[in-house]
């Protein structure tokens, strides 16, 4: 039996670029774990040499830094906008422009979401302040939203603005992963259709809970996708 050659790979690039890097760092973290993976495998995916992993960045804990700096400051800087106490709209439309934040810059990128839920969850040294890091400032920011909305008697009194605002990210983040695969099956809605009809009704749900007045009408809330 003779033996098939193996198929020449050519040779590796010279040059990769470093978003090139990070999209194949947060795919090889998303099915490793940052602990797990390496960087060969990340160059794997990449398509170039390990080497030129140390061009761009120092190590494994630099990449993953780096893919969290592509996504939260973005965020951070349009929620801190919405969270000026200069802001007189209703709190239940400042709120959901939240949930539209999110959309806006996470929607369409499942795999950062499921790397930073992965990586909370196994709760390693380091990587967890990391991500703390990027997370705070959004967080105070939305935690502010509440504070103010209790300031001004829009919402009821003893409600938890951390804990608030806990749940109305953790349940959007929820349905930005779910719905587009359970709700189609059931309501025989697009994907994108699902996602809003599910943002609708987790906030509705959401408002009732808070509000200091349940049975207000909800002002008009935009669809993510206008």
């Amino acid at each position: 039996m003779i033996a098939t050659p193996a198929r020449p790979r050519g040779p590796k690039p010279t040059k990769v670029d470093p978003d090139q890097l990070l999209d194949a760092a947060q795919a090889v973290f998303a099915e490793a774990g940052l602990q797990a993976a390496s960087l060969r495998a990340i160059a794997r995916r990449a398509g170039c040499d390990p080497a030129l992993i140390y061009y761009h960045f120092a190590s494994k804990e630099a990449l993953f830094a780096a893919l969290l700096q592509r996504r939260f400051p973005k965020v951070l800087k349009d929620v801190e906008r919405l969270s000026a106490a200069s802001d007189l709209r209703p709190t239940a439309q400042r709120l959901w422009d939240v949930l539209l934040i999110y959309h806006r810059h996470l929607s369409q990128d499942p795999g950062i979401r499921a790397l930073v839920r992965g990586e909370i969850a196994k709760g390693a040294e380091g990587v967890t302040g990391l991500i703390e890091g990027q997370m705070r400032p959004v967080v105070t920011a939305i935690r502010r939203v509440f504070e103010q909305g209790l300031e001004r008697g829009e919402l009821r009194p003893g409600l938890h603005p951390m804990l608030a605002t806990f749940f109305l990210v953790k349940m959007q983040l929820e349905i930005l992963d779910v719905a587009p695969v359970v709700l189609p099956r059931f309501m025989d809605l697009p994907s994108e259709e699902a996602v809003v009809a599910g943002m609708h009704a987790w906030f509705d749900l959401f408002w009732r809970g808070v509000a200091r007045d349940p049975s207000a009408p909800l002002p008009p809330l935009p669809d993510p996708t206008l």
